[in-house]
């Protein structure tokens, strides 16, 4: 038997760091799964346009927002809002992330053999290779909870001035994103686990704050090892995300409920 303490559970893990000037390397191409940012497409490469924001695309489970409990800001990090849903319980709806099922949150995805162009307003970023534990997600920065590991997952999602590129590359997992879509003028919003098969990788723009936005997009990444879950070997994926490291500014919007992350249905 164990005594007091069992091993502490891996929460996030940073393996290598790589920069990126999206100024002279602005092509974000999926080389048969590795993510790579070049000046030009390569030949014979199928480019992409990124997928737009179009509001009357709608995936995911939706969920009435009745209010908005708060808006708090979090110096120098960001603007924090707390959402309350008309929900006694909040499912993530499992998805594979096709092209459509992506557009619907603003994101585009790049299948290997692809090749779509990076826009950002800050120059230099980041790839970095992450390893992530299955409870990374289990940890609320939100609620007066400190570092404890929790028995639940509240939505905690974001949007930034920078852009995301989510590759996954994991030998064994595919990669899973958390999304939302919010209507904040229809007062519902829109919930959803992207589950990215390995090898192709997501790609999201920068979505600053706009002035009265008929919606807004939003993800996290931090359940990033959701499909490890019921795997008794297996308790955390490595996955490479392209994004500003240092001096960013983040726009949480966060529930407190207890969520649910379930599995598609069919296996990719």
């Amino acid at each position: 038997m164990p005594g007091t303490h069992l091993e502490a559970p891996l929460f996030i893990k940073e393996i290598s760091e790589s920069a990126v000037d999206i100024a002279r390397t602005p092509f974000f191409f999926n080389d048969g799964g590795a993510p790579t940012f070049l000046d030009a497409p390569p030949a014979g490469a199928t480019a992409l346009t990124p997928a737009a924001t179009d509001p009357a695309m709608a995936q995911g489970n939706e969920y009435a927002v009745a209010q908005v409990i708060g808006v708090k800001p979090n110096p120098p990090y960001g603007l924090e809002t707390q959402l309350g849903f008309a929900a006694e319980q909040v499912a993530f709806a499992p998805l594979w992330a096709t092209r459509d099922i992506a557009a619907a949150f603003g994101i585009t995805l790049v299948e290997p053999g692809q090749v779509v162009q990076v826009r950002s307003p800050v120059v230099h970023l980041q790839q970095i290779e992450y390893e992530y534990g299955v409870f990374a997600g289990h940890w609320s920065p939100y609620q007066g909870t400190g570092n404890s590991l929790l028995s639940v997952v509240c939505t905690d999602l974001e949007h930034h001035d920078f852009p995301h590129v989510f590759a996954s590359t994991d030998a064994s997992q595919p990669l899973v994103i958390s999304v939302g879509r919010y209507w904040p003028r229809l007062g519902r919003i829109r919930l959803a686990d992207l589950w990215v098969p390995r090898g192709s990788a997501l790609c999201i723009p920068p979505k600053p704050a706009l002035d009265n936005p008929e919606c807004i997009d939003l993800h996290n990444n931090r359940n990033s090892a959701r499909a490890c879950w019921g795997n008794i070997h297996q308790g955390s994926i490595t996955t490479h995300t392209l994004l500003q490291k240092n001096h960013g500014f983040f726009y949480w919007y966060w529930n407190a409920i207890a969520t649910t992350h379930g599995t598609p249905e069919k296996v990719r």
